[in-house]
């Protein structure tokens, strides 16, 4: 009988993540989605949390959940209950990591260009090398 895996380590039966989620970093070490996220209630963690685990396994995975953007963005989609809808706009890197950029919760039809400008912004500078 083989050993067991140590603590920590994946056994046959865990499935690997095919891009691991990652907070942005600011220059200024802030983690802008990360601060969001906890300014939410715990269901709306959670749900949204379910939501990025989705992707993070499925990749590359498709509507409802994910969606591409314009200039290798994506959006993860969560709805939340009393009709809101999160999204949390992300771009996945040189190392296949799911860099978790941006996120509101969506207040009309279109993704405002304010959110996306920002979103992209944060993939330039991310791109250029701040963590």
């Amino acid at each position: 009988m083989p050993a067991p895996a140590p603590a920590g380590e994946p056994t046959h039966t865990t499935p690997l993540k095919r891009v691991p989620a990652i907070f942005y970093r600011t220059e200024a070490g802030n983690e802008p989605v990360r601060g969001w996220l906890k300014g939410l209630d715990r269901d709306d963690r959670r749900r949204i949390g379910e939501s990025i685990k989705l992707v993070e396994f499925g990749w590359p995975i498709g509507m409802p959940t994910c969606r591409p953007m314009r200039e290798g963005l994506h959006e993860v989609r969560t709805d939340l209950p009393s009709n809101r809808i999160a999204r949390v706009l992300f771009y996945i890197d040189k190392r296949q990591r799911m860099v978790l950029l941006h996120a509101f919760i969506k207040k009309s039809r279109t993704t405002p260009m304010e959110d996306l400008e920002l979103a992209k912004a944060n993939k330039r500078k991310h791109e250029r090398g701040v963590p």
